[in-house]
């Protein structure tokens, strides 16, 4: 199996979390979110380097927390734009060649190896792939507070990072919607805007975004269940 770089955009202030600081540096289990995120990655033997994007008022914060916690994979701590498809952009262009880049959020810790080599497989044998899961619940189309209808979810995946490409394959697409001032959702949205087929690996429901204060409380379950799973 190839190896891969990761860029990891951590430059989101995280308002819905009403925390006052960066998500990133919230603590779970006695540890900053950012590097329970980082540790996946640098004990996976198939990941050369990991490329972070922070906002520029606290790079020395993240470079510290990196020395403190020995994660010695991180190769660039980068400077982040205004939104996360240009923080993305902005670590994608310290790589070169055309390696496989991963591209996950520094928010979603609970991503396991099995599943990023599992997309690896994908794009080496198929071309850009993301991890998502089959939608669970029932799906409405609300207008002004009124159900317009109920939305068949037998073709909808809820979409999770990392999400992995070619390099030149997200670099050619970064840069037409630079050129088109077109703002994505996620970078699988680029390949989509300049027509190239995106892959779908079914992901772990585990794999959460911690993004409200509610999640903080999640990711701590999922803590003790892997934590006696060990036991």
């Amino acid at each position: 199996m190839e190896n891969y770089y990761v860029v990891i955009p951590a430059a989101g202030q995280g308002k819905r979390m009403k925390a006052g600081i960066n998500k990133q540096f919230l603590l779970m289990d006695k540890t900053p979110l950012l590097i329970h995120t980082l540790r996946v990655f640098e004990e996976d033997l198939l990941c050369i380097s990991i490329i972070l994007v922070v906002n520029k008022d606290e790079k020395e914060i993240v470079q510290a927390l990196v020395a403190k916690y020995n994660i010695s994979k991180v190769d660039h701590v980068v400077e982040g734009g205004a939104e996360r498809q240009q923080s993305v952009f902005e670590g994608l262009k310290v790589l070169k060649g055309n390696p496989i880049v991963l591209v996950h959020d520094g928010a979603r810790p609970f991503i396991n190896q099995s599943s990023i080599h599992t997309l690896v497989t994908s794009v080496l044998t198929k071309g850009s792939s993301i991890i998502a899961t089959p939608v669970k619940d029932t799906i409405k189309q609300v207008i002004n507070g009124v159900v317009a209808e109920t939305v068949d979810r037998s073709s909808l995946w809820a979409v999770q990072t990392p999400q992995a490409f070619r390099l030149e394959t997200l670099l050619y697409a970064h840069r037409q919607a630079e050129l088109t001032s077109y703002l994505g959702t996620d970078d699988a949205s680029l390949l989509e805007y300049v027509g190239e087929m995106v892959h779908v690996v079914e992901g772990d429901y585990e794999n959460i975004k911690i993004t409200t204060p509610e999640d903080m409380l999640f990711g701590e379950a999922i803590l003790q269940k892997r934590r006696d799973g060990k036991s």
